[in-house]
């Protein structure tokens, strides 16, 4: 009698999606993975070795650094299509990150395997939705240089599960708390179909992101006790040693505080941004 074969494993098979180039595949694969969780295994426990070629892109768009990538308006056609881009390519690069988060970290709870998960799911939708509308307008994904800020500063926090969690969700993913309002407001003064539709978009990005930012909270805050570290100070050293973005105001408070920022901290960004 042959045995059973092993369940499939979440971190692997999050590195085979991460692994993937083609973003229609790389969805695909992130959504199957969840239709496996009733089943899947969990090696919380092992360290695996990092592959070359992390992650997998496609060839197009064109990676720049984001002072080379240009601003358009987006009162016409094209220049609304790059803007929606832009935001079309960070929600790519989040499916990245939360994939590298399961795959990369070992030792965490199932419960943050599973969190990050979700995070990777959501995004999946997030770049659909935002393809899917870029297509209506006659473009795709690729048709526009993007730059790599969200994914240099995974690449640099990849050796510390705290550091990663400090200054991805919870730095470069609060910006998006922040900057998403001004957009939509911007979009409405567009006032086409398209650049509403746009704004219905974002309505959902926004909603969910601040469940992928409350999740970077929790694990950062849950890992702070662990080592014994004051999570508001370790912040600052964090933020310094790696080098992360400058805050720039106007904060979206109310999605700040239910993501999880206390108001010591919210006071000190607040102080940081003026």
């Amino acid at each position: 009698m042959t045995a059973p074969p092993s369940p499939p494993e979440l971190r692997q098979l999050a590195l085979q999606a991460l692994m993937q180039p083609d973003p229609t595949q790389k969805v695909a694969i992130t959504q199957k993975i969840r239709g496996l969780n009733a089943i899947f295994s969990i090696a919380s426990d092992q360290h695996f070795q990092a592959p070359d070629g992390l992650p997998g892109c496609p060839t197009r768009p064109e990676l720049r650094s984001h002072l080379d990538v240009p601003k358009r308006s987006p009162f016409t056609t094209e220049g609304l299509a790059a803007l929606l881009h832009a935001v079309t390519h960070i929600e790519f690069n989040a499916i990245n990150l939360a994939l590298d988060a399961i795959w990369r970290f070992g030792g965490m709870p199932d419960a943050y395997y599973l969190d990050w998960l979700q995070v990777a799911v959501e995004e999946a939708q997030h770049f659909s939705l935002l393809r899917a509308h870029l297509q209506t307008m006659g473009y795709d994904y690729g048709d526009f240089p993007a730059h790599t800020g969200l994914w240099d500063m995974t690449a640099k926090t990849s050796n510390d599960v705290l550091a990663r969690m400090a200054l991805v969700p919870r730095t470069l993913e609060a910006r998006g708390l922040d900057a998403t309002p001004p957009m939509q407001a911007k979009l409405r003064k567009v006032a086409t179909p398209h650049a509403l539709r746009a704004v219905e978009i974002l309505d959902i990005i926004l909603r969910d992101e601040i469940g992928h930012v409350a999740i970077g909270n929790h694990w950062y805050r849950y890992l702070c006790t662990q080592r014994g570290i004051d999570p508001i100070a370790h912040y600052a050293r964090l933020a310094a040693h790696y080098g992360a973005p400058s805050i720039k105001g106007p904060l979206n408070l109310e999605a700040r505080r239910s993501a999880g920022f206390e108001e010591a901290e919210l006071a000190l960004l607040c102080g940081q941004s003026r």
